[in-house]
């Protein structure tokens, strides 16, 4: 499978969403969630033109931010963490993001596939972050025998090399996007047919 990936998405594309540094990252991950990457994209090409740093967030009125992050998801409580965790990492960081799992997970709104993204792509630290795309392929293709995130954070872990986990990650979203699709998966053009458990079950 991981050859077949290899050889498919040679080139895969690491900067889904657009960031400058670690903090700019956490924060187009956090309004990632329950949106498009494409809409995020969009906010934050604005946004961070006028805030980018802790302090910006930390100072700025909430609903300068609410104005910025509108046209994504349940953007009052993202506005409310991002200006939360900017305090926060003046506080009691200097500034600085922590790059650690465990310290970015105490910082509001950042969950465990949060922290991951961020550790991988902006800090270049091996993880696989499972998000809902990745939980589904990785069980359904047979890279995971898992029923929730963790289990299938742990089971690509064990299954695939350390220095492959990022890249992989990456790949998996790839393929989901373009073949793998949650609805009307398209079997017969995909490239991991032949090893793939849910095409040998016959879910055609």
């Amino acid at each position: 499978m991981l050859e077949i990936l290899d050889q498919t998405y040679p080139d895969v594309d690491y900067s889904m969403l657009n960031f400058t540094t670690p903090f700019e990252l956490l924060v187009a991950t956090i309004l990632s969630a329950q949106s498009t990457d494409v809409r995020v994209n969009k906010v934050t090409e604005v946004m961070f033109k006028d805030l980018n740093t802790p302090s910006d967030f930390a100072n700025a009125d909430i609903k300068t931010i609410e104005n910025y992050i509108k046209t994504v998801g349940i953007y009052k409580n993202k506005a409310k963490n991002i200006k939360a965790t900017s305090k926060i990492l003046l506080e009691d960081y200097k500034g600085q993001l922590p790059q650690s799992r465990s310290e970015l997970m105490k910082l509001p709104g950042v969950g465990r596939k949060t922290a991951n993204v961020v550790i991988s792509n902006a800090f270049n630290i091996p993880s696989i972050a499972v998000d809902t795309h990745v939980f589904r392929l990785a069980n359904r293709i047979g890279l995971a025998k898992a029923n929730n995130v963790l289990n299938t954070e742990k089971d690509l872990e064990r299954n695939i090399p350390k220095d492959k986990w990022r890249k992989t990650h990456h790949q998996l979203i790839s393929h989901g996007r373009a073949i793998c699709k949650a609805r009307n998966p398209l079997c017969d053009q995909c490239p991991l047919n032949q090893v793939c458990e849910y095409k040998r079950k016959d879910h055609d």
